[in-house]
């Protein structure tokens, strides 16, 4: 089939990728200029594990191409896909500006039949407004030419994404389940034949298709984050209490995790979630809910306790050390909001690194992706916050002479660190876990004061 993929960022290139390694011909569209002449020498910007060998493996193959051209895409395409960025506004609504700025440029070029697929996530209702901007261009086209020609004929699609980051290429390769959601009428079963085409490589043992309105298929994107970030949130709140009567939650996550009704994947106790989904998507829903006259008082909570768990385990390190960490040095280990990413949006990394510097402190910190303070806090004024912050190339070089360490996220490369050797290199054996790698009766006899999430402290 012939696809475009309109936004060369994260959901984009993973999509055009996969489309390609699948026999499609893609067509990759961005704005920036660099960006794309950057992919096409393979050069991709961003880190996800695996993507890099299917863009140059599909560049090599004639797969896929990578332009500024909208027209050719366009026109390129049966399938277009929409995967543009839907930053949070201020009143915390999603803002669809991009996706409404490439509806127009659809149809200023549109000439025959085409599937439009909001792919970015968008609010409810989004589809309505894609169509409208779609026709107002074609109206616009026509009133110019002065000819009372027919409007060629579309369908706008949803079909939501459900990539996890640092495991996204997989995900799209295997997915659980694929929704899409069309019109019931001519025009959107048409669309949903050729959806239906364009997955077909993944329906091979078993159906993944779920086809749905468009109007349930938004909203089931929001409500599957949404979910996924009470599991945390409600978990947090449990590591809490677990911590107020001296229970051990990783006890706990065994014991409900078990449940097949519950399931162990999200119920990990820690920092909370981050990221560039769950944050905005969670504030986006609560928005759309209060727009409606409704308020989701479960999803409010959820956001609440997200943002008090960070801090509360910053007051626990600043309570270690009686309240002030002035002149202290502090080994950080992990900025990413999660493994396998270079993602830093919405990351607790960035909430511990300015509090702790707030308190007074001095840090090293090491994580595999993230080697500067430009990286950790892209687009913000950070002059004072980089005198305060060294990184270092080596997880134990962060640790020599430090106070205490902090762990923010779960890095591999930190499962299994020399114990002796991490013992030695901190000034004090001091460790706050924010991700729960270790076991507090084994650190406890290996000498160590350590604290994690809901876990007695050893």
């Amino acid at each position: 089939m012939k696809i475009t993929i309109v936004g060369a960022g994260y959901v984009g290139l993973v999509s055009a990728a996969c489309f390609a390694e699948l026999g499609n011909h893609v067509v990759c569209v961005d704005r920036d200029a660099g960006r794309v002449e950057r992919l096409r020498k393979a050069e991709v910007p961003i880190f996800e594990p695996g993507l890099g060998e299917l863009i140059t493996k599909n560049l090599a193959a004639g797969r896929i191409t990578f332009t500024t051209d909208m027209k050719a895409g366009v026109r390129h395409a049966d399938i277009l896909f929409i995967a543009v960025g839907t930053p949070p506004a201020g009143d915390s609504s999603a803002d669809i500006s991009q996706v409404l700025a490439v509806a127009g440029e659809i149809g200023e070029h549109l000439s025959r039949f085409l599937v439009i697929v909001d792919k970015s996530t968008v609010p409810v209702g989004t589809a309505d407004r894609v169509r409208e901007t779609v026709l107002n261009a074609l109206r616009q086209r026509g009133s110019k030419s002065g000819a009372a020609r027919r409007l060629p004929d579309f369908a706008v699609v949803s079909n939501p994404e459900f990539l996890k980051e640092g495991a996204a290429v997989e995900d799209f390769m295997r997915p659980d389940r694929v929704v899409i959601g069309v019109s019931d009428d001519p025009s959107g079963r048409k669309a949903e034949a050729l959806m239906r085409q364009a997955y077909a490589p993944f329906n091979r043992n078993r159906e993944r298709l779920i086809v749905m309105d468009v109007k349930s298929a938004e909203l089931t994107k929001y409500a599957a984050n949404a979910l996924l970030a009470t599991k945390i949130s409600f978990m947090n709140d449990m590591a809490n209490l677990a911590d107020a009567l001296g229970a051990d939650i990783e006890k706990v996550r065994q014991g409900i995790g078990s449940d097949r009704r519950i399931g162990y994947d999200f119920i990990y106790a820690g920092l909370g979630y981050g990221g560039s989904c769950f944050p905005k998507d969670v504030a986006a829903i609560c928005h759309t809910a209060r727009e409606s006259g409704e308020r989701l008082r479960v999803v409010e909570a959820v956001r609440s306790v997200n943002a008090s768990q960070k801090q509360r385990f910053v007051e626990r390190i600043a309570e270690h050390f009686g309240g002030s960490l002035e002149g202290r040095e502090i080994a950080l280990w992990g900025l990413t909001f999660k493994p396998a990413t270079d993602d830093v949006r919405e990351a607790p990394s960035r909430y511990i690194v300015r509090r702790l510097i707030a308190l007074g402190a001095s840090i090293r910190a090491h994580d595999p992706q993230v080697q500067s303070i430009e990286q950790l806090m892209p687009g913000e004024s950070v002059a004072r916050l980089g005198q305060r912050i060294r990184f270092v190339s080596d997880p134990m070089q962060a640790v020599r002479g430090a106070d205490a360490l902090v762990i923010a996220t779960e890095w591999k490369v930190y499962r299994s660190p020399d114990f002796a050797a991490l013992r030695k290199s901190l000034k004090k054996p001091v460790i706050f876990d924010g991700r729960n790698l270790f076991d507090p009766a084994d650190m406890k006899r290996l000498g160590f004061h350590y604290q994690g999430v809901g876990r007695r402290a050893a």
